[in-house]
């Protein structure tokens, strides 16, 4: 993920900023506690795409 990119990306629900995890590619919004796909090396920016941080995780 470009660094210039990430100085520009913001949270497409709260134009919050956001933190790069290399390790899940993913992009999060703490504020909205959403976690944003990176696919091939493309942030998926879509709300109806990103992981909500506070779901459980089925069993």
């Amino acid at each position: 993920m470009d660094n210039r990119l990430l100085d520009i990306l913001v949270c497409p629900i709260c134009k919050g900023p956001l933190e790069h995890d290399k390790k899940a590619q993913e992009l999060i919004c703490k504020a909205d506690k959403l976690a944003y796909p990176i696919r091939d090396g493309i942030p998926i920016m879509w709300a109806d795409q990103a992981r909500d941080l506070q779901a459980t995780p089925s069993a």
